[in-house]
């Protein structure tokens, strides 16, 4: 006997009525608060303010060092922040609601909010060309346009988008606070692996945070264009699925017998005529006594069409092979006796 729980993991008969979030008051007060927080950052770090210096001072500290046996551990852990591994578990869990709830929403939502990261993201990135902290190369600088990518922190940008989706994309209150917790704690545990490992400032990460909040706070105003987008994405689906169908129900053309009882009379009486007028005058030949000045001999024409039945009647007949030795009998030397 089935479950609630194994109930639940069925296609809905119905797509249900999901509440599509909107750019409140709150939201775009978080918004504009966490803009000017990101711009605080990329200002302080440009200046090479204190900030600059308590990266360095982080940095020089290593944590790696002061607590080694949380390297391995934390070397899996920081995975959860990677663009390709979490991408691809949240889209299948995305593609299993889309194809429960009937709707592409969840797929279109997370496709949307992954190209606003790498295009936001990858931009300050490359524009600022920031080296990590491996790579410093003068205590107390900012290491600021030397061809770096490290500023801000993708790991961090990617775990905030990538599990807060989750978030934004729960049908339940409930669900959205249970799921808004869980991607917190995800990407504050990421961004500060990253620190222990190594591998970002501090200032890195703090911007990294910024800027996935940002996307996730901005994805209202993309609902318009993403609802369009799955309208024309149905239509064409459907489109294509009445062609085929048009295809495979057009009926084969009858084709009309032939009468053939009203056609062979007609066909047998027509053969006679065009065989005679087809067939040569053949010339009188005269007997085989009677050669003499007033007979003719057969012209060649007619020698030519008459048919030559021994040729056919020789190429219908089976060869016999001969019975015995085809071996010539020996002479018997005579001997004397």
């Amino acid at each position: 006997m089935r479950t609630d729980i194994f109930a639940r993991l069925d296609r809905e008969p119905e797509p249900p009525k999901i509440e599509i979030p909107r750019m409140s008051r709150t939201r775009l007060a978080l918004f504009g608060g966490t803009s000017v927080f990101y711009l605080a950052i990329v200002v302080a770090v440009l200046a090479s303010t204190w900030l600059v210096l308590i990266d360095w001072k982080v940095m020089l500290f290593r944590p790696y060092q002061q607590w080694p046996e949380l390297h391995a551990p934390l070397d899996y852990f920081v995975v959860l922040g990677q663009r390709g591994p979490t991408a691809v578990m949240v889209a299948a869990w995305l593609g299993w609601r889309s194809w429960r709830q009937h709707t592409l929403r969840p797929l279109l939502v997370l496709g949307t909010a992954l190209l606003l990261l790498n295009v936001t993201v990858g931009a300050v990135k490359i524009g600022l060309g920031r080296l990590g902290p491996h790579y410093a190369t003068q205590i107390g600088s900012a290491e600021l346009f030397a061809g770096g990518d490290i500023f801000p922190s993708g790991h961090t940008a990617n775990a905030v988008v990538t599990w807060g989706i989750l978030s934004y994309l729960a049908t339940t209150p409930r669900a959205r606070r249970y799921l808004s917790a869980l991607s917190a704690v995800v990407a504050l545990g990421v961004g500060l692996t990253t620190v222990y490992l190594g591998t970002h400032w501090l200032s890195d990460v703090l911007l990294g945070w910024a800027a996935g909040l940002l996307i996730l706070l901005g994805l209202p105003w993309c609902e318009p264009l993403i609802g369009r987008a799955e309208v024309a994405i149905l239509s064409a689906r459907d489109r294509l699925r009445e062609g085929r169908r048009g295809r495979a129900s057009v009926p084969a053309l009858p084709v009309a017998p032939l009468a053939t009882a009203g056609l062979l009379p007609a066909m047998q009486q027509q053969r006679p005529a065009a065989e005679g007028a087809e067939e040569p005058v053949r010339e009188p030949a005269a007997g085989a006594g009677a050669v003499g000045a007033g007979t003719h001999a057969p012209s060649i024409r007619t020698t030519l069409s008459q048919p030559r039945t021994h040729a056919v009647l020789r190429s219908e007949r089976t060869p016999v092979t001969p019975a015995g030795s085809r071996r010539p009998p020996r002479s018997r030397p005579a001997t004397g006796g």
